[in-house]
């Protein structure tokens, strides 16, 4: 159990009123809202915000200038990776059509071969 407390009411209230009158000399010793110093620290404190701001829109600006130029570079490769599949595609398509066209002419020289030997067997018969 804790001690006796000995104090009384008239050391309370003393002791509130000492407390009262120290928070009234702290608030009266403040310097006043036009003082020299204190306007030159807000000042300070105010370009220090405004370069802190600069900075960041700088940041951000050169940021969204990366993003844009990897974007554009992503375009630019993608563009040229489609050329490059429309190309291959197209030497496909050149490449079938151009076996297409020999496979017909060996068809149609096979044909006509046998046409011919076909005619000279005709031939000889009579």
């Amino acid at each position: 159990m804790s001690a006796f407390d000995f104090r009384n009411f008239e050391d309370r209230r003393q002791n509130s009123q000492a407390a009262k009158a120290a928070l009234l000399e702290k608030f009266k010793a403040r310097p006043p809202s036009d003082d020299p110093e204190l306007v030159a620290k807000a000042q300070a404190r105010a370009e220090v915000a405004r370069a802190r701001e600069e900075r960041a829109r700088e940041r951000e600006r050169t940021r969204i200038e990366a993003e844009r130029k990897a974007a554009e570079e992503k375009r630019l490769r993608e563009e040229a990776e489609l050329a490059a599949q429309l190309a291959r595609e197209a030497a496909e398509a050149a490449a079938t059509a151009e076996r297409k066209a020999a496979e017909a002419a060996e068809k149609k020289a096979a044909r006509d071969a046998r046409y011919a030997a076909r005619k000279a067997k005709v031939k000889i018969r009579r």
